[in-house]
């Protein structure tokens, strides 16, 4: 089977879409509390960087598919445009102002985990363009939302296993490419404490609730995906086998079937395109870490194909998905190799 991939025209109209929204303030779903009615004030005063794209992690997330496509096709016809905005974006004082933010009481748990690990990411791949000057002003809110994880996931003495925003399998899974990148130890060594904490006893996962009806994510499927990256391989591949032992036989079959979206208008509805995404991205991605001649491979790239068939026609048809789904569309298409799961 040829697996899709991201392709120039792919990632021109991805472009297209993300740079129509990350500086576009309204409209917006703040997430903002106010201790005082000094507090109140609008996205682009409370945000210097990420206050467009309908909502702060959805901006954040934005920049990195603009820095993935960047690095993956340098000459694209946007690139001049990707360069400007992230050189007027990326500045020691916008991202002071950031960091800001969240220095408030009332910010502790702001977009946690999900911006969190979505701002690592953005961290990441910033680090991997090569282009120094904004990984480097990017670093100081890196950093301080790095060692938030630290100072959470000790004390998180459950997992989150939602299908949305506050699933901590998703945030585990972000934050170990940053991990990596920056070679933050202490960060990859409590990401890998919570992950088996949380998941390592996991076994014959029902997924009888999926698909939930707003989730953008498999509650299941990220959790795997989350261990793949986290575990050794020589510890993952048992771990799958206990988690999923029905993958050849096509079971649970609620992970293989796409999710019907019934009104691409209604916000909470539209999830269920990133969801489709979402799934393609994590059964590509568990295919890849299993030998060439596993029994389940067929079967996983072949849900991971008719997940993205069912999700990838749909990134631009209303508001409500075009502001985040191309990035899931790119995770689909483009997770690389490198983030496969890593050896003891």
């Amino acid at each position: 089977m040829t697996a899709a991939i991201l392709t120039l025209d792919l990632a021109e109209r991805f472009a297209d879409l993300a740079l129509g929204h990350v500086r576009r303030e309204y409209p917006n779903n703040l997430d903002h509390a106010l201790a005082g009615p000094e507090d109140a004030a609008t996205p682009r005063a409370l945000h210097p960087i990420f206050y467009g794209s309908f909502d702060w992690h959805s901006c954040v997330h934005s920049h990195w598919l603009l820095a993935r496509l960047l690095r993956r096709f340098p000459d694209m016809n946007r690139s001049a445009d990707i360069r400007a905005l992230f050189d007027e974006q990326f500045t020691p004082e916008a991202v002071a102002g950031e960091c800001a933010y969240f220095a408030a009481p009332t910010a502790r748990g702001f977009k946690r985990p999900y911006g969190w690990a979505w701002l690592l990411k953005l961290a990441a791949e910033l680090t991997s363009s090569g282009e120094e000057r904004w990984s480097r002003a990017l670093a100081p809110l890196a950093g301080l939302l790095a060692r938030r994880f630290c100072q959470f996931l000790p004390i998180a003495t459950y997992p989150v296993r939602s299908g949305a925003h506050f699933n901590t399998a998703f945030g585990l899974r972000l934050a170990a490419d940053y991990a990596a990148a920056a070679e933050d130890r202490a960060l990859a060594a409590v990401l890998l404490e919570a992950a088996r904490r949380w998941y390592g006893e996991d076994a014959d996962c029902p997924a009888w609730g999926e698909p939930g009806g707003d989730d953008f994510l498999s509650p299941a499927l990220i959790e795997a995906e989350c261990m793949r990256r986290l575990l050794p391989a020589e510890t993952f591949r048992p771990w799958l086998d206990r988690f999923l032992p029905g993958i050849a036989e096509g079971r649970p079959a609620t992970l293989f079937g796409p999710a019907s979206v019934a009104d691409r208008t209604d916000g909470k509805i539209a999830h269920l395109d990133g969801l489709n995404l979402s799934r393609a991205w994590c059964w590509r991605a568990l295919a890849a870490a299993l030998p060439a001649d596993d029994p389940r491979r067929f079967a996983m790239e072949e849900a991971s194909a008719r997940h993205l068939a069912a999700g990838l026609p749909h990134l631009s048809v209303d508001y409500m998905g075009e502001h985040w789904l191309a990035s899931f569309a790119t995770l689909a298409l483009d997770e690389e190799p490198e983030a496969s799961a890593r050896e003891a």
